[in-house]
């Protein structure tokens, strides 16, 4: 089963994107037979991913658990949407974190919100599905790395948390959730929500999107451009098949437009999960489309 869906239960030809413009997708050269995936944006000029952690054979380095270990990962945007530079971000081996699945960091590089399990260090009293993520903060410490891990306090453990995104001016946090009950209930699987990022680990109500972004499926992956636009991925009905990544406006008053599937290449006919737009004429996105290199790569598409 591929990564992505077990978590949660080349050079493409040229094609018309509309009349006047043409799209250009290409799998680039950091890919290999392992998943790249959970892409987010960091000051326009980095990117953030999420990948297997690799040992000096190659080889994926394996937990106690059997499982492989994931890490987050940054690199520059170089020139034709080559990411170059990469580096492993540093997390304090002392947190005793869980498996770190996705992640997005304050443009000032102090802070990471991460999507991790809980631990016999953090885990809560009562029954609950102890395979449900949820989300924590952390801050940079020099010589340390990202230490001092909180859970957020609005992650409630019967239900499940992922995939955070920082607006640009770092005062909003998006998320996917599976609440139950409540004005705020989750309509499908999983559903996106945002809240305000208030400080000191304090933030304000978490509010579901609404039906105009949100369906009886499932919604993940929520990545928010400089001008407020959502890009996130659905496997609602009428897509080209598995996942589709989707696009909302934020309007003035908070709401959001009616999302809109985007065409082809940016979708196909296999799994398309997170979406970054860099500019006007290019951006990122992860696929599991023919002819990949990997379980889910990252390709760079230009206009």
């Amino acid at each position: 089963m591929k990564l992505i869906t077990a978590i949660f239960i080349i050079l493409s030809p040229v094609v018309v994107f509309s009349q006047d413009k043409t799209v250009e997708v290409k799998n680039l050269d950091i890919n290999n037979e392992y998943p790249h995936f959970a892409l987010m944006p960091l000051n326009g000029n980095q990117i953030v991913f999420t990948s297997y952690r690799l040992k000096k054979n190659g080889k994926v380095k394996v937990a106690f658990t059997g499982e492989g270990v994931l890490s987050v990962y940054k690199g520059n945007i170089g020139a034709n949407g080559t990411i170059t530079n990469i580096k492993e971000i540093k997390i304090d081996t002392q947190a005793g974190l869980g498996s770190i699945t996705s992640a997005t960091l304050s443009a000032d590089g102090k802070r990471i919100y991460i999507m991790t399990t809980y631990t016999d260090k953090n885990m809560p009293k009562g029954n609950f599905n102890k395979a449900n993520f949820h989300l924590e903060i952390g801050e940079f410490r020099q010589g340390v790395g990202f230490t001092n891990f909180k859970v957020l306090p609005f992650c409630k453990p019967r239900f499940s948390y992922a995939h955070p995104a920082l607006s640009a001016d770092g005062k909003t946090l998006y998320f996917t959730a599976n609440v139950k009950g409540g004005r705020q209930s989750t309509k499908g699987g999983s559903d996106i929500f945002m809240v305000d990022v208030l400080g000191d680990n304090t933030y304000g109500e978490i509010k579901n999107l609404g039906s105009k972004v949100n369906s009886y499926s499932r919604e993940m992956f929520p990545v928010v451009s400089s001008d407020n636009t959502l890009y996130f991925s659905s496997d609602k009905s009428n897509g080209f098949g598995g996942y589709d990544i989707y696009k909302s406006k934020k309007n003035s008053d908070g709401t959001f437009t009616k999302a809109e599937k985007l065409p082809k290449p940016f979708n196909s006919k296999e799994d398309d999960f997170s979406l970054v737009q860099l500019n006007n004429n290019s951006g990122f996105l992860v696929s599991e489309r023919d002819g990949g290199k990997g379980d889910n790569d990252i390709y760079f598409f230009h206009y």
